[in-house]
């Protein structure tokens, strides 16, 4: 049986994205072609302040904020946290947002795990999209 993630409803995701704020972006580099970085910016256009997250580029800055090395070291409540790592790194991801105060998990499009929702769900943090892109989404909901 293959495993298949069920998102919350589509009025519970375009709640996520009218009250969200800020978006950590785990996986976004400075190179332009990227679909992180694509994504992140028509994000930030769109008033969402975004929060790059990649040790390897911790301390430089990315579409003009400062990139952090981990989630923990993020100084501000993160509303979103966006993932674009593969699926085998979710898992990681997701130990390290729980030790944190984010609301939301989210997984780009492509990419869902079942071992990062069995660590999220018994943390007890429920709020989870996987594989759904943030920027579809938040289009979708801009024109509907």
């Amino acid at each position: 049986m293959t495993y298949h993630f069920q998102n919350p409803p589509q009025d519970v995701i375009f709640d996520i994205l009218k009250t969200a704020k800020t978006i950590a972006v785990v996986g976004l580099s400075n190179r332009e072609e990227t679909a992180a970085y694509r994504v992140s910016k028509l994000m930030q256009e769109a008033g969402y302040t975004i929060i790059p997250v990649n040790p390897k580029l911790a301390g430089q800055t990315i579409l003009g904020e400062l990139t952090y090395a981990s989630l923990q070291e993020v100084p501000v409540h993160v509303d979103i946290v966006d993932v674009f790592r593969r699926s085998e790194f979710l898992a990681d991801v997701a130990r390290d947002f729980i030790e944190t105060d984010a609301d939301v998990f989210w997984a780009q499009l492509g990419l869902e795990s079942q071992e990062a929702e069995e660590v999220l769900r018994q943390a007890g943090r429920h709020q989870i999209v996987m594989n759904k892109c943030i920027k579809i989404e938040y289009l979708n909901m801009t024109e509907a």
